[in-house]
């Protein structure tokens, strides 16, 4: 049977995609502990869902099927002892290095119906909501004043991260923060046990497990045979050459790996916050990296080694010339401008989900971006972000899509 994972380019028609719709983990942020969880604000969870539902409506009204994060996890840990091994390795990932709290937990979370389970342990679990009588010591009061047992996963909505489909194959990726790298379980769990890939052939291009850190905000399918790479706050450089190398390794269609190293901030938290690709010879893009940017080329060599230079001329030498076509448009986030960059790159801007050549959802607030977009002949879909831009992410971040027609 084929696999259900087929993704050669950014732009070709978006069949299937992967969506999570924010929940109560959002209202567990709180201010002292939005440092740890990698947020600046706390959304109002009622508003981020109409928004989010919006979104949902822009892509079933473009004849995407959306499948939810939350019911693919449930649907994958139905079995009893799949679920316990799900909760073992959930557990010791979240630092539950006292026994008796640990199994605490997991009774707690195996007296639940599957779907609840999952939700909660999204959600995070306070302190106040088991009662867990743990042995009497310094360690334990000292620490008491943290209200949460299990942390909070706020940035779950961000399902563009934890993995990345490549081809007919995923990344399940190692997240660069410990707050975060508990979500690729899921995916690792979906693929391994969910219909939709237990029949299926879905080669791993990298696994979690493996220590080097790659996110999928920083991978972006160029085409079949072109795979671009962010080098970036979120994902190390021998990720990539691991990537790389299994995918020239298993005779895949793809011929070259560009490397975009971009500089290690929060504004520029992975590639795609900087540049997208949105129809087959345009492309959004920061103008604080354009200048700086270096661009390396990794292609196969002998003996399984790899190839790797520096790139000059982002425009001729490496999109032009990689992808075939005649000329390539770079359209500015902000039109260029300091003030209006800087303001749109900060809500995502530059973040666009293509859903079919030349066709893209973006965040409505950044109306001066949307309407260069709009005059380079780019059809703009818009949807409310009030609530849902307080993550810094935007619509390609909320979206892991698994299928798209090639082009």
């Amino acid at each position: 049977m084929g696999s259900f994972v087929n993704v050669t380019s950014e732009i070709g028609k978006l069949n299937t995609v992967m969506l999570h719709r924010p929940g109560k983990e959002i209202e567990n942020l709180v201010p002292q502990h939005l440092g740890r969880l990698l947020f600046d604000d706390i959304p109002y969870l009622d508003v981020a869902k109409k928004e989010h539902d919006r979104f949902l409506e822009i892509l079933i009204e473009n004849n995407v099927n959306v499948l939810y994060l939350e019911d693919l996890a449930s649907e994958a840990l139905t079995d009893i002892q799949v679920r316990q091994d799900f909760l073992n390795q959930f557990l010791k990932e979240s630092n539950i290095d006292n026994l008796v709290i640990f199994e605490g937990l997991k009774k707690y979370l195996l007296d639940m119906p599957v779907r609840k389970m999952v939700d909660t342990v999204m959600a995070g679990v306070r302190k106040t909501e088991v009662e867990i009588k743990a042995r009497n010591s310094l360690a334990a009061l000292i620490n008491d004043v943290y209200p949460f047992y299990l942390d909070p996963m706020p940035n779950l909505y961000f399902t563009r991260d934890p993995a990345a489909a490549i081809g007919n194959g995923l990344t399940i990726n190692t997240m660069k923060t410990d707050t975060r790298r508990r979500e690729s379980l899921f995916i690792k769990y979906i693929r391994e046990n969910h219909k939709y890939f237990k029949d299926c052939e879905t080669p791993l291009w990298y696994d979690r497990s493996l220590p080097n850190n790659i996110e999928g905000g920083d991978e972006l399918v160029l085409s079949e045979k072109v795979l671009a790479i962010g080098c970036s706050q979120r994902t190390s450089p021998e990720a990539i050459e691991i990537v790389a190398k299994n995918l020239f390794m298993k005779h895949t269609s793809f011929e070259k790996v560009l490397v975009f190293e971009i500089p290690a901030c929060r504004a520029f938290m992975h590639l795609d916050t900087v540049f997208t690709m949105v129809d087959y010879d345009k492309f959004t893009i920061h103008p604080g990296i354009e200048g700086p940017l270096n661009v390396f080329e990794i292609t196969k060599g002998a003996n399984g080694e790899l190839n790797i230079k520096k790139e000059s001329d982002l425009l001729n030498n490496i999109l032009k010339n990689t992808l075939g076509v005649p000329a390539v448009k770079l359209m500015k986030c902000g039109g260029g401008d300091f003030i209006t960059a800087g303001r749109e790159q900060w809500n995502d801007g530059s973040n666009t989900l293509a859903i079919a050549p030349g066709k893209v959802i973006t965040y409505e607030r950044n109306y001066v971006t949307n309407e260069i977009l709009d005059a380079n002949g780019v059809t703009v879909l818009t949807m409310p972000s009030a609530e849902l831009s307080r993550g810094r992410g935007g619509p390609r971040c909320m979206s892991m899509p698994f299928n798209r027609n090639n082009l």
